[in-house]
C-alpha cells in the first residue's frame, strides 16, 4: 500500500486482467473463516481435512503484490493473504502469484473493514502493514491503520505471540504508531529506524524500491499480542489517537533531507510560514540608529 494511486499502462483493461488471473483471486473470503489452512488440502473422508499450511498471514494493502510473492515463495508452507481496495492492484498482485506459480498466495479485494468476517479468532500468525497511506490530517486520523481502535480489532484475529508489523517511510507516523500499539497491549519485539539494514531478510516491494530510490529510510515497528490492555492504556492512547502527524513533524523540517509521501504540501507551507516569520522579525528589529528600550 502507499499513498499514490496504482497507474495502469495503455490499453490496460481491468475486468479482462481480473478474469485472466482469478485463479488467485478469492471474492467470497468469508466461505473460508476457520479454515483458511485447508484452502488447499484434499478432503480426507466427508469433512476431516489436514492443514496445507503451518499457518496463514495477512498482508493489509498488499500493493502490486512483489512483497506478497516474494514472502510467499520464501516460506512455501505459509499461506499468504493480500488484501488491497484498489482492483488495479488486485489485478497486478493476481498476476504475479499466477505468473509464479504459487498454490500459497491469494488475494483478496477490499479495505479490510470486515476482517472479522472474513477470519475466525486466532486465525492469523501475523498481520503486515507495508507503507500504509499516513491520513496525515487530523481529520483524517481515524483511517489510519495504526489507530488504536484498529489495533484493538486485529487483536482477536491474531493467533497466541501473533504479531503486527507496520513499515513506512513516514517517522511522523512511526512517533505515532509506537505508543498506539503498546497502549493496544502489543509487546514491542522490535523497532527499526532503518528496516533494510536491521532486517535485511523482510522482502522489498515495489513502492519500498521506489521509495528507497528517492532517498527514504524505511521506519518499522513489530508488536506480539500481549495481555488485553488496562484501562490506563487505552485512556492514554485514546488521548493521542486521532493526533495530527503534523504534531510530529521534526523541527529542522526536514530541510535537506527526504519528505515522507504525503507530506510535502505540509512541509513546504511550515518553511513558508517559518521564512515569513523570521521576515518580520528581522523587519521589527530595531537598528543601530534607533534608541533600545533602555534609551
Amino acid at each position: 500500500m502507499g499513498s499514490t494511486r496504482a497507474r495502469t499502462p495503455k490499453n490496460f483493461v481491468l475486468d479482462e486482467r481480473l478474469e485472466r488471473y482469478r485463479d488467485a483471486i478469492e471474492y467470497e473470503p468469508a466461505r473460508w473463516a476457520g479454515r483458511w489452512a485447508h484452502i488447499a488440502a484434499p478432503s480426507i473422508g466427508a469433512d476431516v481435512a489436514v492443514p496445507a499450511y503451518r499457518e496463514v498471514r495477512l498482508d493489509l494493502g498488499c500493493g502490486k503484490g512483489s512483497y506478497l510473492v516474494a514472502a510467499a515463495q520464501a516460506e512455501p508452507d505459509v499461506l499468504f493473504i493480500g488484501i488491497d481496495m484498489q482492483p488495479v492492484c488486485i489485478a497486478y498482485a493476481a498476476q504475479r502469484v499466477c505468473e509464479a506459480g504459487l498454490a500459497n498466495a491469494l488475494l483478496v479485494p477490499g479495505n479490510g473493514e470486515k476482517l472479522a468476517h472474513m477470519f475466525a479468532p486466532g486465525e492469523l500468525a501475523s498481520i503486515t502493514l507495508n507503507f500504509p497511506t499516513p491520513h496525515p490530517r487530523k481529520r483524517e486520523a481515524a483511517e489510519r491503520l495504526t489507530t488504536l481502535d484498529n489495533l484493538l480489532g486485529y487483536r482477536p484475529l491474531l493467533a497466541e505471540r501473533g504479531t503486527i508489523v507496520l513499515r513506512t517511510d513516514s517517522e511522523p507516523l512511526f512517533d505515532y504508531s509506537l505508543p498506539q500499539f503498546e497502549a493496544a497491549g502489543f509487546t514491542v519485539r522490535w523497532t527499526s529506524h532503518d528496516v533494510r539494514a536491521d532486517h535485511p531478510a523482510i522482502p522489498m516491494s515495489e513502492y519500498e524500491e521506489r521509495l528507497v530510490e528517492e532517498g527514504a529510510t524505511v521506519h518499522g515497528i513489530c508488536g506480539e499480542l500481549g495481555c488485553a490492555p488496562a484501562a490506563e492504556q487505552l485512556e492514554a492512547g485514546r488521548k493521542h489517537m486521532l493526533d495530527s502527524l503534523y504534531d510530529y513533524i521534526p523541527d529542522d523540517l526536514y530541510e535537506g533531507a527526504y519528505i515522507p509521501h504525503g507530506m510535502n504540501f505540509a512541509i513546504q507551507a511550515f518553511r513558508n510560514r517559518r521564512r515569513n516569520q523570521e521576515l518580520r522579525a528581522r523587519h521589527s528589529a530595531p537598528t543601530s540608529s534607533e534608541p533600545n528600550a533602555e534609551g
